[in-house]
């Protein structure tokens, strides 16, 4: 199921999108203003973010300048406003599409669907909690800002990332850092490269120490 982030300031179509969102298995979450919209940002992944242009607390147009260098999903500017001028501006800053209320629900729905395309064209980015990585640029950010891994430390995460979910044994992680290192990488050395790695994300909830197994990590 798709997660899309919903910035709006009107109560009903909140509401409304969220009801029309169920029934097109979409999960959606809903930020009345931008303070808001910044926490979801910064905490949870999202396929599509959904972005009114005025709100209670600023400008849609300048908060997505803002954390567009954070976020590697497409963007619709929402809003009331139909001036040429800011349609040119919001496609201009990047984002995909510019919907003008009042909006049809079909419409909507297949503009949706056309941005996710969009996505999965543009770019191989795999979503964790608040970590992205790039596949394509092996560029791996949380929170906004690059996690600087050396090439076995990026080998070692992407294969825990790839089989969340599931244990991976210390055997099958030494296989892989073997396989790029060209020798044998014992035991306390896999160890020291999984506390470096939970180091650098700041965060040692991610990786989890299965005693006497391997490690795993957690779908969301």
């Amino acid at each position: 199921m798709k997660t899309i982030l919903l910035v709006e300031d009107n109560e009903t179509i909140r509401k409304g999108l969220d009801y029309l969102f169920i029934q097109n298995d979409f999960l959606l979450l809903s930020a009345e203003n931008l303070k808001k919209a910044k926490e979801y940002i910064r905490s949870k992944s999202f396929d599509l973010i959904i972005l009114d242009v005025t709100l209670p607390d600023g400008n849609g147009f300048d908060f997505y300048k803002e954390i567009k260098n954070e976020i590697y999903v497409p963007v619709i500017f929402l809003t009331a406003n139909d001036l040429e001028d800011d349609i040119v501006r919001g496609l201009e800053l990047g984002a995909v599409d510019y919907i003008v209320k009042p909006f049809r629900n079909r419409e909507l729905i297949l503009r949706i669907h056309n941005a996710l395309k969009f996505k999965n064209e543009d770019k191989r980015i795999l979503h964790l909690f608040d970590i992205q990585i790039d596949l394509d640029s092996m560029q791996v950010m949380r929170e906004g800002k690059e996690v600087l891994f050396t090439p076995l430390e990026y080998k070692v995460f992407l294969f825990l990332i790839e089989n969340a979910g599931h244990v991976v044994t210390r055997e099958a992680i030494m296989d892989k850092i073997w396989d790029l290192a060209g020798n044998y990488v014992n035991d306390n050395t896999l160890t020291v490269y999984i506390k470096r790695i939970r180091e650098k994300l700041g965060r040692d909830d991610v990786i989890k120490t299965i005693k006497g197994i391997g490690y795993r990590v957690d779908r969301e």
